[in-house]
């Protein structure tokens, strides 16, 4: 048995020593049918992980089951003592609001129930790891030539939140430190700059051979797809250089022990988020105004929609950061018009 077999082995255990526990695993949703069933596939790996233990999930929106009817789930299957666990790689206004104001919602309704909260996947020595297996085998598949002559772009998701979006510079750089290469750069697939065609345009003048695109995501959807669609469309304009779509995270067994982790924080009461950069709470440079807004989600009009009634899975985050649209409780993003982002993936009438 290897050391973090029997880490689950002792976690599990202390799961079921609790009287009513279940496990919540909290996801945002996506129109992308296939990124549905890998998030639903990953609970059923902690399911199967944590045998003997309900476990159930939700979407915040875009798919079904919603975040109250997994709770219910877990409430007929005798849960009432409820971990919930993010399925959030950094803590934006997703993680930070929109989830635990759910939470607390439905919380508030069911006073016998008790819905402990736990912090996203964060920066993790596990995350890392899993990030550069998918790095590494995707070179090894498609490349011989050596890590100094090849750059890498990893690319995040991208939020209004300036602490998440650093966090992907800090991955990005433990990967391009970790892992030898050439040089490194980040990119965003929405809401903040630079996007991916922008970053990729910069990165072809520094003279590398080879670069390698890394969607640091948790599982696919319509975002990761214009990453890889923007690659090729840079990549055509520039034969001379090859590039390399590397996978996603996926459900990577060092993301799913990342879990288990962060259940295990919780019940030892280390689930707390970390908000010494967090916006909501301290004047961050060019995000004063935003200091002590509300907690509260602009999820509850979207949750369970169906294909075809909204574009693709960011069109209301999109709209959110805008002037036209606001929810009331989202201060607009100060670089909304910044020529490199942040929505330039989201234009065109493709869908």
């Amino acid at each position: 048995m290897s050391s973090n077999d029997h880490g689950i082995e002792i976690l599990r255990d202390r799961l079921r020593a609790r009287d009513g526990t279940g496990i919540m695993v909290c996801g945002h949703g996506s129109r992308d049918q296939n990124a549905v069933e890998e998030f639903s596939g990953l609970a059923a790996r902690i399911g199967q992980m944590f045998e003997g233990i309900p476990v159930e999930y939700g979407y915040l929106e875009f798919a079904q089951p919603v975040l109250r009817d997994g709770l219910d789930r877990l409430i007929a299957k005798g849960a009432r003592d409820i971990l919930a666990v993010p399925a959030m790689l950094f803590a934006a206004g997703h993680a930070k609001n929109d989830i635990p104001s759910v939470l607390n919602t439905y919380a508030a309704s069911h006073p016998d129930i008790r819905i402990s909260y736990g912090s996203e996947l964060g920066i993790d020595s596990r995350m890392l790891k899993a990030a550069a297996a998918r790095i590494d085998e995707s070179i090894e598949q498609f490349s011989s030539m050596s890590r100094e002559e090849t750059l890498l772009v990893v690319v995040g998701r991208g939020a209004s939140d300036p602490d998440a979006n650093s966090n992907v510079a800090k991955v990005m750089r433990m990967l391009w430190e970790g892992r030898g290469f050439g040089w490194g750069e980040t990119a965003y697939s929405g809401v903040t700059f630079p996007l991916v065609a922008p970053a990729l345009e910069h990165v072809v003048r520094l003279g590398y051979r080879q670069i390698v695109v890394f969607p640091y995501f948790l599982f696919t959807g319509i975002l990761v797809k214009r990453i890889y669609d923007a690659c090729d469309e840079v990549a055509r304009t520039y034969p001379d250089i090859k590039f390399i779509k590397a996978p996603y995270l996926g459900a990577h067994d060092l993301v799913v022990q990342t879990f288990a982790a962060r259940i295990s924080d919780i019940i030892d009461g280390n689930g707390l988020m970390n908000c010494q950069l967090c916006k909501y709470r301290e004047q961050i440079l060019g995000f004063e105004e935003e200091v002590g807004l509300a907690q509260a989600s602009h999820h509850h009009h979207v949750e369970g929609i169906g294909v075809g009634e909204y574009d693709d899975d960011s069109v209301i985050h999109t709209h959110s950061h805008s002037d036209a649209h606001d929810h009331g409780h989202h201060h607009p993003y100060p670089h909304r018009n910044h020529p490199l982002g942040p929505r330039t993936l989201y234009v065109g009438s493709d869908e």
